[in-house]
């Protein structure tokens, strides 16, 4: 339990910094920005694995998941 409190916290602070870094009009209040750094992690370790990055259950590091929801803003 206390690690998907952990991974909210981490995400919101990640999509909090994403947002930051890309410029634009995003609306959207905590809850959105929390998922957009989740959702950022789940893309940058699926794309970290298949770039061979990371190994088989490790997990994105902060600036990968940062770049992540910044791809996400993106597009």
């Amino acid at each position: 339990m206390l690690s998907i409190i952990w991974m909210l916290i981490v995400g919101l602070v990640v999509g909090a910094l994403a947002k930051l870094i890309m410029p634009g009009r995003d609306p959207g209040g905590m809850f959105v920005t929390m998922m957009l750094g989740v959702a950022g992690a789940l893309i940058a370790g699926f794309l970290g694995r298949m770039l061979g990055f990371y190994g088989e259950g490790q997990h994105a590091g902060f600036i990968m998941s940062t770049v992540g929801a910044i791809l996400l803003l993106a597009v």
